[in-house]
């Protein structure tokens, strides 16, 4: 009986954990509607975004921002019923969430993200929960993404190697080498390249995409130069056409469709 009691709580519990977790939100438009799931390892965000949802805080905004190739955005209050040619877009200082950026997500088609003030003024990198943007991006080639990495990569390695290889040091290993003493030499050589070597590792820096990033990015797109920026807390799960219609739309010069593209936000599980 006892074991019964036991084994009746631990399913309950777990299926209380599992219904607590998960959470697929439906944003409906005019042009048609896209499904997300919200990710369990972001809660602050995911709570925040039902909470919102749940008030009907989002429906009636606008998709003001959308540029091609890169992304959508909508949510802002300041959107809700808005006058063509108004600028828009202004965050609720009211609605900031602490960040949960992970290394994991990345903006891959599709992604859920929270929009953020520059590091300059939030250097917390909280996000603004009362906005959000879906990632449209495009497609890279492997040799895109190589060139990518260089262009980062490069300066940070060039710049450490500055540090240790000094005019001293060359001068040094210059010396070593015409007095030919070898061992010497390659003793310095190897410490200093071990050096080099660490502080590059080490350096957070530095950008080397995953074989996940890699087959996302080459496959159904994203925009990598946002990764490890914003917090990202959902994905697309079903309407990728929907991000593809708003993402063609032509816009102002200040990147909101001519055709309004209104919203409303739905939690569905």
């Amino acid at each position: 009986m006892v074991r019964t009691g036991l084994f009746i709580v631990f399913i309950w519990l777990f299926a209380t954990s599992v219904s607590a977790q998960t959470r697929i939100v439906e944003i409906s438009t005019n042009y048609g509607d896209m499904q997300f799931r919200l990710f369990d390892d972001t809660p602050k965000h995911r709570n925040a975004f039902v909470e919102l949802t749940n008030q009907g805080y989002y429906d009636g905004t606008l998709f003001y921002r959308v540029i091609e190739d890169f992304l959508i955005q909508g949510g802002s209050k300041s959107s809700r019923n808005a006058p063509p040619g108004k600028r828009i877009g202004y965050g609720d200082p009211d609605k900031t969430v602490d960040d949960e950026i992970l290394k994991h997500y990345f903006h891959k088609k599709g992604s859920l993200c929270a929009p953020r003030q520059p590091d300059e003024v939030n250097p917390f990198k909280q996000s603004d929960i009362s906005q959000f943007f879906i990632i449209k991006g495009s497609v890279y080639t492997e040799g895109a993404l190589d060139t990518m990495e260089m262009a980062v990569n490069t300066p940070i390695r060039n710049k450490i190697v500055q540090k240790y290889m000094t005019p001293e040091v060359r001068a040094q290993l210059k010396q070593l080498k015409e007095e030919k003493k070898v061992q010497e030499f390659r003793e310095l050589a190897s410490k200093i390249k071990d050096n080099i070597e660490t502080d590059y590792n080490l350096n957070r820096g530095v950008l080397e995409f995953s074989e996940a990033q890699r087959e996302a990015y080459t496959t159904v797109g994203g925009y990598p130069e946002l990764d490890g920026k914003y917090t990202i807390f959902g994905e697309c799960i079903s309407g990728f056409d929907v991000i593809d219609k708003i993402a063609a739309l032509k816009t102002d010069s200040n990147d909101r469709p001519f055709n309004d593209v209104k919203i409303t936000v739905t939690v569905i599980k």
